[in-house]
C-alpha cells in the first residue's frame, strides 16, 4: 500500500507541475465564443454517469459538485482523487471535416474529516478552455480585378478554479456545505484581415484580458429513509454571481507597406460570473443500486460580457462595450445509474462497480454574429459508460483504492450565421473520450491499540 501510495503522490505532482504547459483539451472553433468552451467538472467517480451529483452522498467519495456531502466523509480516512482525460475530436462545417486528437487534466481533490459531523475538501479543477485556429476567403471584384480577401482566427486562454470546502451534518438527515474559492486565467483572440492587394491596408485585431475572481457555491442534502435498505437523498446548490477582477483589451492595428498604426480600447471589469442553480435526487438501494437525476440552470444571459454586436456611437460606429443578453441561459439535464452486485465479496467481478448515463444540454455560448438573423440555440447531448475497479482487497470491510475508467460520447449542434459569406451554416462536434481517475483512501486517523 505504501507503494501505491508513494506512486500517486508522485504522479500528482508531476500532473500539477505540468499542467500550465500542458494541452488544455481542446481544439474547437466554438470555443472563440465566450469564456470557451466549459469543462466537465465531475469527478472519477460520476463522470461514468454523467456527471450527475448533487444527491451523491458517500464517505468514500469526494463530491465538489455539492459541498454538503462532504460532512458524510469518513472518519477514519482522507481521501485523494486525481483524474486525466483523453479525447479524440471530430469538427465538420459545410463540406469542411478536421479531426483532433487533446489530453487533459481534469481534477485533484483531497478530503478529511475535521470532527464528527464535519467535512472538509480541496480541489483544483479547469472551469473553461480556449483553443482554436482556422481562417476563410471570400472573393469581390473591384475595378473589374478578382480581390481576395483572407481572415485568419487564432486563440488560445483558459480559466482555473481552487477551491476549499466544508459540509456539516447539522442533524443526521440534513447536511449543508460551502465551496470558497479562487479562481484564475487568461484569454486571447487574434483576428487578420488581408487582401490580395499588395498596395491594400491589412488589419490585425486582437482581444486579451487577465482574469481573477472570488466563487462562493453553496449546497444542501437531505436524506429520507424509505425502508431498511432503501433512502431517497435530495439535494440543492446556488452558485454566487459577480463580476469578475480583470480589464478587457481590444489592440487594433491598420498595417500597410510603410506604416503601422495601432490603438486600444481598455474596457474595466467587463465581466462577470452567473448566479446558477442545481436540483437532484439520488435513490439507494441495498448498497447495490445507486440513480440520480440532475438538473442546472445558469443565468448567463444576465452577465455583462464585451461585445460590439449590433451596437452603435452616436456616430454610427461600432461601439466594443459591455452588454447583457450576449451568451444563452445554460440548461442541462442529467442522468446516471450505478450497480454494484457485492461490494463485501472476495470477488473481483462482483465488487466492481457498473455504470452508465446521459445527459442533455443548451449551451452558453451563442456563435451568432448579428443578432438581426434568427438561429436556433446551441444544443449538446451525450452518452456515458464505464466502471469503478478496486485496486485491492485488505479488508472486505473496508473501501480499497479505486480505478475509474470511463468511455463517453459528446455531441455539439452549433447554429453560426457568418457576416463574412452572408450564410447560415451548423458547426457538429462529435468527441470520444477516455477518462481515468486514480482514488485513495488512507486510514491515517485510525487509532491503534497496544496491549
Amino acid at each position: 500500500m505504501n507503494n501505491i501510495r508513494k506512486t500517486f503522490f508522485i504522479l500528482t505532482l508531476l500532473t500539477i507541475a505540468a499542467w500550465a504547459k500542458a494541452q488544455n483539451g481542446v481544439n474547437s472553433p466554438y470555443s472563440r465564443y465566450g469564456f470557451g468552451l466549459l469543462a466537465d467538472r465531475s469527478m472519477g467517480f460520476n463522470k461514468a454517469m454523467s456527471g450527475v451529483a448533487l444527491g451523491f452522498r458517500d464517505g468514500q467519495e469526494i463530491n465538489t459538485a455539492n459541498p454538503a456531502a462532504y460532512s458524510a466523509t469518513d472518519s477514519l480516512t482522507a481521501l485523494f482523487d486525481l483524474g486525466l482525460t483523453l479525447q479524440n475530436g471530430n469538427f465538420k462545417m459545410g463540406n469542411l471535416t478536421q479531426n483532433a486528437r487533446n489530453s487533459s487534466f481534469d481534477y485533484f481533490a483531497y478530503a478529511f474529516r475535521v470532527t464528527k459531523g464535519l467535512g472538509m475538501a480541496v480541489s483544483l479543477q479547469p472551469f473553461s478552455k480556449i483553443n482554436y485556429e482556422f481562417s476563410s476567403e471570400s472573393k469581390t471584384i473591384e475595378n473589374n480585378v478578382n480581390v481576395t480577401n483572407s481572415y485568419a482566427y487564432a486563440g488560445t486562454g483558459a480559466l482555473r478554479q481552487i477551491m476549499l470546502g466544508a459540509g456539516w451534518q447539522i442533524i443526521r438527515p440534513l447536511s449543508i456545505g460551502l465551496n470558497v474559492g479562487y479562481m484564475w486565467g487568461e484569454y486571447e483572440h487574434n483576428m487578420t484581415n488581408s487582401t490580395s492587394y499588395s498596395t491594400a491596408y491589412s488589419m490585425k485585431r486582437s482581444y486579451t484580458a487577465n482574469l481573477s475572481t472570488y466563487t462562493l457555491d453553496a449546497g444542501i442534502q437531505y436524506t429520507v429513509n424509505l425502508s431498511r435498505k432503501d433512502r431517497l437523498t435530495i439535494g440543492a446548490t446556488y452558485g454566487f454571481g459577480h463580476k469578475l477582477y480583470g480589464d478587457a483589451l481590444r489592440k487594433t492595428s491598420t498595417i500597410s507597406s510603410s506604416s503601422e498604426v495601432s490603438t486600444e480600447v481598455i474596457l474595466e471589469d467587463a465581466f462577470q460570473l452567473p448566479h446558477s442553480f442545481g436540483f437532484g435526487v439520488t435513490f439507494y438501494s441495498n448498497n447495490r443500486i445507486r440513480a440520480g437525476i440532475d438538473a442546472t440552470w445558469e443565468r448567463w444571459s444576465k452577465v455583462y460580457f464585451p461585445t460590439s454586436q449590433n451596437y452603435e456611437d452616436k456616430e454610427g460606429a461600432t461601439e466594443w462595450t459591455p452588454h447583457t443578453g450576449i451568451l444563452n441561459d445554460r440548461l442541462k439535464f442529467a442522468g446516471g445509474f450505478e450497480y454494484t452486485p457485492d461490494h463485501e465479496s472476495a470477488s473481483f467481478l462482483k465488487r466492481t462497480k457498473y455504470k452508465f448515463g446521459g445527459y442533455f444540454s443548451r449551451s452558453y455560448a451563442n456563435a451568432n454574429e448579428t443578432s438581426t438573423i434568427s438561429l436556433g440555440k446551441p444544443i449538446e447531448f451525450g452518452v456515458s459508460a464505464g466502471f469503478t475497479f478496486p485496486i485491492r482487497n485488505r479488508n472486505l470491510f473496508y473501501s480499497s483504492p479505486k480505478i475509474n475508467v470511463t468511455f463517453s460520447w459528446v455531441h455539439t449542434n452549433i447554429p453560426y450565421y457568418s457576416n463574412l459569406t452572408s450564410r447560415s451554416e451548423t458547426l457538429r462536434e462529435n468527441y470520444l473520450r477516455l477518462s481515468v481517475g486514480l482514488t485513495l483512501s488512507e486510514r491515517w486517523f485510525y487509532k491503534w491499540k497496544v496491549q
